[in-house]
């Protein structure tokens, strides 16, 4: 043990005369954890975002046997059925003893932002007047809410923060109608705040969908009474009807995307990593030709094999361990809280922040570590082979 700490010892102090050659180690390790941690901020941003705005408490029934909002297809039945009926349904009522839920439509739409001119599709949502009571993660923060009976707009705080065509009291053209934007909600930085909402007629008149709704939304008894809700379905209509919380169909919408980025994230980590695998190799190598005679010269006064593999190999550990936290503290300096947008929900533009959280940071500086692990197993068998008389053949 004592021959290993002294190699160990004496590979370390030694860096400084391989200065430019270990820094291109720990740069090209840092590049590599940056690169992993981006793409995993990104992922875990996009999932916060969305599966952050949902609640466990309200229930979201879709029609057609489809999990997707703008594929639905609510029968109007339903909706008579539901205003209609006294049975348990595991849903909230009014003080009148009708069952409290709104009637939603969502449409794609195309607007040109201010910022840089650029088209993106967002999401109009046409909601009943309960609509914004059954969102309890959002709130309108900046003027009000919208009127039934007119072609007013809320708009989420992000989303007006990055078009800048949504200031209270401007009118924007939707479709083929233009629109007063009369409020901004907030949905503490969720995905809920690239959307737009409108009074559900109005919707429905400008994109000639008079009579249709794509899913209805309302809040459970208690978070339990969601499969007393799907066992109530199948009564209310012979169509396939889903029933899922919030939080459930949010989380579900993420994770597609979201697996989408890990899937290209990944592999291009692991292609990088592969190069900076080669260039521990080859930096350590030379860290090994460089010091022959004295690796030789020790096993000649007996240092064991182990001691000699200890050394350089350990030298690999630590200049990858110096990489792997450079490349996680500029990830975090450069990315936590960025603001980026994708294709989100409905097919349409979600912004959201990337997040460097402490699991992110924690893979991406695994696969750093690793790299040196692997990239300094080869030159520390080299280390352990080499002879007295071949290294002074080569210094000769």
């Amino acid at each position: 043990m004592k021959q290993t700490l002294v190699m160990i010892s004496a590979n370390l102090r030694s860096l400084p005369q391989r200065l430019w050659i270990s820094l291109s180690m720990v740069l090209s390790v840092a590049l590599v954890v940056a690169v992993l941690t981006g793409f995993l901020a990104m992922a875990k941003g996009f999932e916060t975002a969305l599966a952050g705005n949902g609640s466990p408490g309200i229930v979201v029934i879709l029609g057609g046997g489809t999990n997707q909002e703008t594929s639905s297809d609510m029968p109007s039945g339903v909706i008579r059925s539901l205003q209609a009926t006294s049975a348990d349904l595991g849903l909230k009522r009014d003080e009148t003893g009708a069952v409290v839920f709104s009637r939603e439509i969502v449409v794609p739409v195309e607007i040109q932002t201010a910022t840089d001119g650029s088209l993106q599709t967002l999401a109009l949502r046409g909601m009943d007047p309960t609509g914004v009571a059954l969102r309890p993660n959002a709130e309108v923060a900046v003027g009000r809410s919208f009127s039934q009976g007119t072609r007013e707009i809320v708009v989420g705080r992000d989303l007006a923060a990055r078009a800048r065509i949504f200031g209270i009291g401007q009118t924007v053209r939707l479709g083929a109608v233009d629109w007063l934007v009369v409020g901004h909600f907030d949905a503490d930085g969720g995905a809920m705040e690239s959307e737009i909402w409108g009074p559900l007629e109005a919707v429905q008149s400008a994109f000639d969908q008079m009579g249709q709704v794509q899913v209805l939304r309302a809040s459970l008894i208690t978070p339990q009474a969601l499969g007393t809700v799907q066992a109530a379905l199948p009564a209310l209509s012979q169509t396939p009807l889903t029933a899922v919380t919030e939080l459930q169909l949010l989380s579900a919408q993420s994770a597609r995307t979201s697996t989408l980025i890990r899937l290209f994230g990944w592999p291009l980590a692991i292609l990088m990593s592969i190069g900076a695998t080669v260039g521990a190799i080859n930096t350590m190598m030379t860290s090994v030709s460089n010091r022959a005679m004295e690796i030789a010269t020790v096993r000649t006064l007996g240092f064991s094999r182990l001691s000699a593999f200890a050394g350089t190999w350990v030298e690999a550990v630590v200049l990858s361990v110096a990489g792997a936290v450079l490349g996680a503290a500029a990830s975090w300096l450069l990315f936590n809280g960025w603001q980026a947008s994708t294709v989100g929900p409905n097919n349409t533009t979600t912004g959201f922040q990337l997040e460097v959280s402490l699991d992110v940071l924690k893979d991406g500086a695994l696969l750093g570590i690793a790299i040196g692990m692997v990239g300094g197993a080869l030159p520390a068998l080299a280390a352990t082979r080499v002879k007295l008389a071949t290294a002074l053949r080569s210094a000769g």
